[in-house]
């Protein structure tokens, strides 16, 4: 059985206007023994923007900021939310989400020294579900029919000329067959898109990886606390025996959404390959303020740490704070593995 330890709340909400409503979401890295939190701040005039604070070791904050490190500055992003942060190749990259009130696209913004940083615009297709939909049913294989209703659903929602929704987007920290690889969330799986450079990423580049979409599926719903849907999480994580990646699942409820937290262990060459799998989420909500808050019933895991083979999985406890939990992350991977050797043996020929 893997010990997980709930380590309580890192970050609450202050009375600064920019963050009064909620902190939570967090991408984190770590440098040294430092952890660089950047976390979506909240207001009540449901403004979102970017706040940062530092962690002296995985749980200590030393250093918070009085004003948001990233805010709108743009049309496509009246609210920024949910970033993610790796380091690559002497440059940090954070991926976040830019929400108009109506669309949401990927944007990104990088930096030198995690003080300064340059945003870089939007790199998600500006294409409407409905056309997105003409697509996806070009695909080579078939997808499911719960893309498709998705797509009716936001088409519903927000109207035909409604942006395809992609979210969760994070980095892998590292090139894969010396290539950008990106996760990211079409729903309801999750998805990798490998790119050359970010001015690859053209409306007709993104058009051609629609229409095999179903080739670049990482993960799909599968057990019973992904009911809904899965997305990305922490950005992957390397080890000796593949890509851990945390991610967050949905199980649909009568009395409403339920978010968890899973892990599974993917191929380093080719992340489409699964290792293993936990068939029950790593954690759920429990804490008192983890099931009632601004929403209801919510961990979401975005950013992690590891100190000493213990990995801290950092989340957004029920959009109002944030909090953490640790595992050690040797018996985490040996677990997946375990449990991917026992799904093989268990096949049918």
């Amino acid at each position: 059985m893997l010990t997980v330890k709930r380590e309580g709340i890192i970050l609450e909400p202050t009375k600064l206007k920019f963050e009064n409503k909620g902190v939570f979401n967090p991408a984190c890295i770590k440098e040294g023994k430092y952890v660089h939190m950047f976390y979506r701040a909240w207001d009540k005039d449901n403004r979102s923007t970017i706040g940062y604070c530092k962690l002296d070791g995985p749980l200590k904050v030393v250093e918070r900021s009085e004003k948001p490190l990233l805010f709108p500055e743009f049309e496509y992003e009246k609210n920024l939310e949910d970033p993610r942060v790796v380091f690559l190749n002497g440059t940090y990259y954070m991926t976040y989400i830019a929400y108009d009130g109506k669309d949401v696209r990927i944007a990104y913004a990088t930096s030198k020294d995690l003080k300064k940083w340059e945003k870089k615009g939007v790199i998600s297709p500006e294409i409407t579900y409905d056309k997105a939909e003409d697509i996806f049913r070009s695909c080579k294989k078939e997808l499911k029919e719960r893309y498709f209703l998705f797509e009716s659903r936001f088409k519903d929602i927000a109207g035909k000329d409604a942006i395809l929704w992609n979210k969760d987007a994070c980095l892998f920290p590292k090139k894969i067959n010396g290539k950008f690889a990106m996760l990211h969330r079409i729903l309801p799986d999750i998805q990798v898109i490998y790119f050359n450079n970010f001015e690859e990423l053209t409306l007709s580049f993104w058009k051609k990886y629609l229409k095999r979409l179903c080739d670049y599926v990482v993960l799909e719903s599968k057990y019973w606390y992904e009911s809904r849907n899965i997305g990305g999480g922490c950005p992957p994580i390397e080890t000796d025996k593949g890509w851990l990646m945390i991610y967050h699942a949905v199980d649909d409820m009568n009395k409403g959404k339920i978010y968890r937290a899973g892990a599974v262990l993917l191929d380093k060459k080719d992340p489409t390959k699964l290792i293993g799998r936990l068939k029950n989420p790593i954690f759920s909500p429990e804490e008192a303020w983890e099931k009632e808050g601004n929403i209801n019933q919510v961990v979401f895991p975005t950013g992690a740490a590891v100190f000493d083979k213990m990995l801290y999985i950092y989340y957004g406890a029920a959009d109002q704070r944030i909090a953490a939990v640790s595992i050690n992350i040797d018996e985490l991977v040996d677990e997946l593995e375990k449990n991917g050797k026992s799904n093989k043996s268990n096949s049918t020929p």
